[in-house]
């Protein structure tokens, strides 16, 4: 498989994953104050930093399908002129929405062992004090009132303790594979002066 087609493939996945998590998104966003599509469309852009970048093309669809399925109930206002569709969550969207960050959670969890275990075994990086890196939930950013607003001193002080000691071992990573690749071009050099002899 060419570099090409595993970036193809990726994409297609997180395309996939993407319509499920801004699903989830919006419901989360709209269980804090109703909104209309422009704001969450923002919101969603904003609290993920550019990451995800939802456009009207996929946010309305999701929000009628929202509100066919009886989680939100939008009504519409006029706000500066204009009329606006503003929605907000129903109490089955609650319930769907708790179900919802549940399931993904245990799914984390068991993706995050998964991770572990590749680290480990395929990439070599083992953690002798428990910072082993972790996958972070894509629900973070909807889940915080503001970015990074709740965090304790000590909760960001561990975070860049983690990040630190992950881009050491990463260095490390680096610093073997260079060997390796010089190793092997060195060889190869070896191999090709041989043959020509």
């Amino acid at each position: 498989m060419t570099i090409e087609n595993e970036d193809k493939t990726t994409a297609n996945w997180m395309k996939e994953a993407q319509k499920g998590y801004i699903r989830m998104g919006v419901l989360i966003l709209l269980n804090k104050k109703p909104s209309h599509g422009y704001e969450i469309m923002k919101e969603i852009n904003s609290r993920t930093k550019g990451f995800w970048q939802p456009t009207a093309g996929g946010v309305y669809p999701i929000l009628r399908d929202l509100e066919k399925s009886g989680y939100i109930k939008g009504h519409w206002e006029t706000q500066k002129n204009r009329r606006l569709k503003v929605y907000k969550i129903t109490q089955s969207g609650e319930l769907i929405l708790r179900h919802s960050i549940l399931k993904q959670t245990e799914i984390f969890n068991n993706i995050g062992v998964l991770f572990r275990e590749f680290s480990r075994d395929v990439l070599n990086v083992e953690a002798t004090d428990g910072s082993m890196p972790t996958i972070p939930s894509p629900f973070t950013p909807f889940l915080e009132e503001e970015v990074g607003s709740n965090r304790s001193l000590k909760e960001l002080e561990n975070e860049r303790k983690h990040i630190r000691v992950t881009v050491k071992r990463m260095q490390e990573r680096l610093k073997i594979l260079d060997k390796r690749i010089v190793e092997i071009k060195k060889d190869t050099q070896t191999d090709s002066s041989e043959k020509r002899a």
